[in-house]
């Protein structure tokens, strides 16, 4: 837990819940706060396998499964294709429109001279760090005169920025765990979309779930979400969101393969619903570590 990305504090009260549940479970766990001295940390500990819970880039990048394959120690969730793909939005929506998944239309911005590509996909516009979650550095941008400084918001984070066509409508998002999705979450925010403090510290955030979809749709949405996590090469666990327009034709955003388990977080929430307490979540998720080994 912990790391070094922007999402570090996310991942310290993610981690801490984590290992609260581990404990209350039987389980010998002990709290690793990544530095650089991780690899030998691990190596040297005796540990049988890893609970990944870092958000973000280094711990769901691929950069931290990679590292755990090489010194043969098993983990939670995706590998390191998936945890890489799944992290780059840009190209993870490029695989999704490969095989007929729907996803906005979408622009990248690399340097200045972008900014004409993105303006073509029309206004108004999400512009976000192709590599970051939490929803840090992402804006709206309503004309071309707000373009060049959302930009410059966002390439704080990434060097890389993904343009993305706005979607009117309401928000979902789907959890899956072991392969299976579990019931789907409404989000409703008062925001002018589900930010950082949306997330994590607002009181007036709502979450529906159930989701209040007729139970057709909901099955299919929530097949169609399997899809696209399984596209991406991900595994174990993590979260697809998606939004229905206004015509509920649905648009798939983005994958989380390693997504929060804080007090606010959704995939806890979704659980409930299904009948499966936070320790057992975490036990569940935790089962995704066998059967991995470094050859994988």
């Amino acid at each position: 837990m912990g790391g070094q990305s922007a999402e570090r504090e996310i991942s310290l009260r993610s981690g801490r819940a984590v290992l609260d549940a581990l404990v209350s479970k039987g389980v010998e766990a002990i709290g690793v706060d990544v530095g650089d001295d991780v690899l030998g940390q691990l190596a040297e500990g005796g540990y049988e396998r890893a609970f990944i819970i870092l958000h973000g880039r280094g711990g769901e990048d691929g950069v931290i499964q990679g590292a755990l394959q090489r010194i043969g120690l098993p983990y939670t969730g995706s590998g390191v294709l998936g945890s890489a793909l799944a992290m780059d939005k840009y190209r993870t929506k490029a695989v999704w429109r490969g095989i007929g998944i729907p996803t906005p239309e979408s622009a990248l911005i690399v340097n200045e001279s972008d900014l004409e590509k993105a303006a073509a996909v029309g206004f108004p516009l999400m512009i976000k760090p192709i590599c970051e979650g939490s929803s840090i550095g992402m804006s709206k941008v309503e004309s071309e005169d707000q373009l060049g400084s959302a930009w410059e918001v966002a390439r704080q984070y990434d060097t890389q920025v993904l343009a993305e066509r706005w979607i009117v409508g309401e928000e979902y998002t789907t959890t899956i765990l072991q392969g299976k999705a579990m019931p789907m979450i409404r989000l409703e925010t008062p925001h002018l979309f589900y930010d950082y403090q949306a997330k994590y510290s607002a009181t007036s955030t709502r979450y529906h779930c159930p989701c209040g979809l007729e139970r057709a749709e909901e099955k299919s949405l929530q097949a169609l979400c399997v899809e696209a996590f399984e596209a991406v090469g991900a595994s174990g666990w993590g979260r697809v969101d998606l939004m229905l327009d206004e015509q509920h034709r649905p648009w798939l955003i983005e994958v989380n393969t390693v997504p929060g388990m804080t007090d606010h977080s959704l995939v806890p929430m979704s659980a409930k619903v299904a009948g499966i307490d936070f320790e057992e979540l975490v036990v569940r998720v935790l089962s995704t570590s066998l059967g991995r080994d470094e050859h994988e």
